[in-house]
């Protein structure tokens, strides 16, 4: 129980905090409204857990022996979330209120879990703290990912209605387009750890 509750801090800390998920879940909330935005918020709140399993049941066992893959995915992911970023900076409320651009859905925002940086870090940073050598693989991963799976709700729901609030600020055109521009730029210095991993990966060794 004690491992447990120490799951659900670490959880909360992580899940709570500034990230990809977080700040395009505000973003679509400003943008689209909390209706719209469910699909995303519930490939955010499933897609991650699932993640956690995966990994936790071995999958990321797959990456060790393939380290070069692994560094593939977080390059396209990292190319994905520019282009994500560059699509929040740019979006025009106008377009947005015409139906020209579109909230994530439920698949989309699923399958970002596996191309995003945080997304990785947290969730073999979990499996790799929480688990022991002499417990149940099986049980402990299973812990963990009910641990996600119950912060996740509240903890991505606070980003989503706080965008919703945002949104009856955001009345001008002006402050619209600064928010849009403001979200894409916080997207791109998410990436930042990131890229300093990649660049060890592929420059730093080599030097």
């Amino acid at each position: 129980m004690d491992i447990f509750i120490a799951v659900l801090f670490f959880a909360f800390s992580t899940t709570i905090t500034p990230g990809p998920n977080n700040v395009m879940i505000m973003s679509s909330g400003v943008n689209y409204g909390i209706k719209a935005s469910l699909p995303h918020y519930l490939g955010i709140c499933l897609g991650f857990p699932l993640m956690v399993l995966l990994v936790g049941l071995g999958f990321g066992a797959v990456f060790e022996y393939f380290p070069n893959l692994h560094q593939l995915i977080k390059v396209l992911g990292v190319a994905y979330l520019l282009w994500l970023a560059w699509q929040i900076a740019s979006a025009e409320p106008k377009a947005i209120e015409k139906g020209h651009r579109k909230p994530f859905t439920f698949w989309q925002a699923t399958l970002f879990q596996w191309v995003n940086g945080k997304a990785w870090m947290m969730a073999t940073g979990a499996v790799a703290a929480y688990t022991t050598v002499t417990g149940s693989a099986v049980f402990e991963v299973l812990a963990i990912t009910l641990a996600f799976l119950l912060m996740a709700f509240p903890c991505v729901g606070i980003w989503l209605v706080f965008g919703r609030l945002l949104r009856n600020l955001l009345k001008s055109h002006f402050l619209h387009r600064a928010f849009n521009i403001s979200m894409g730029l916080i997207l791109v210095l998410s990436i930042v750890p990131v890229l300093q991993e990649l660049w060890q990966f592929y420059f730093a060794r080599a030097v």
